[in-house]
């Protein structure tokens, strides 16, 4: 039984959300309300010593990484494939999660949590707009991988588009100019019943 562990606001839980939702897979709900530090206390812990969020549990197996639980998930229930079959496609696919994770998760963080949830006078302003740049930098990279295409890997919905979703939502407050392919591909991933349903609060 799958028991995942998350908090609504936390863009790395909602990618493990989505994917159990495109995937159709039941699974226990547990928020951890991380306004109360449950995430630093010692049951969590004891789960995930980092003290984040998402952790999925299958039965007395944990992980708590979001990009491996998607796999993980791929790999014991191949149901309704987010992976492609190809072995140069799955490469892409991990290819694409991996520079997503490196070239837009790690800058994005840096943006949207003190936009989020600190008032301006804590904002690193500095080291945002060294993120936007970034950002930008990598936005204008997957442009041209976007022309002509509805997704990033093998025209089809998988892992690659999922791992950008909880991202590229924020894209409106990350002061940056989204090209027109990569516009498109971000309003088609963000009108998905997964990515619509998921939306935080804040």
């Amino acid at each position: 039984m799958l028991t995942l562990y998350h908090h609504p606001r936390s863009t790395y839980a909602r990618r493990v959300v989505i994917g159990l939702l495109e995937k159709q897979l039941e699974y226990t709900s547990v928020v951890i309300d991380m306004g109360k530090r449950e995430h630093r206390g010692p049951a969590h812990l004891a789960m995930n010593p980092y003290g984040r969020v998402p952790v999925l549990a299958d039965d007395d197996f944990v992980l708590y990484e979001s990009a491996t639980i998607l796999r993980y998930l791929e790999e014991t229930r191949p149901e309704r494939p987010l992976l492609p079959s190809a072995p140069r496609e799955r490469a892409l696919t991990d290819m694409h999660m991996r520079l997503c994770d490196i070239q837009l998760a790690r800058h994005t963080g840096i943006i949207i949590f003190p936009k989020r949830f600190l008032p301006k006078e804590r904002w690193d302003t500095q080291a945002m707009t060294a993120a936007s740049q970034e950002i930008q930098r990598h936005l204008d990279i997957l442009e041209p991988q976007l022309a002509d295409r509805t997704y990033l890997v093998a025209d089809q919905f998988t892992l690659a588009d999922l791992a950008y979703i909880p991202f590229v939502h924020f894209l409106p407050i990350m002061d940056v100019a989204t090209p027109p392919n990569v516009q498109r591909w971000v309003d088609h991933l963000l009108a998905r019943p997964s990515a619509r349903s998921t939306v935080p609060d804040v």
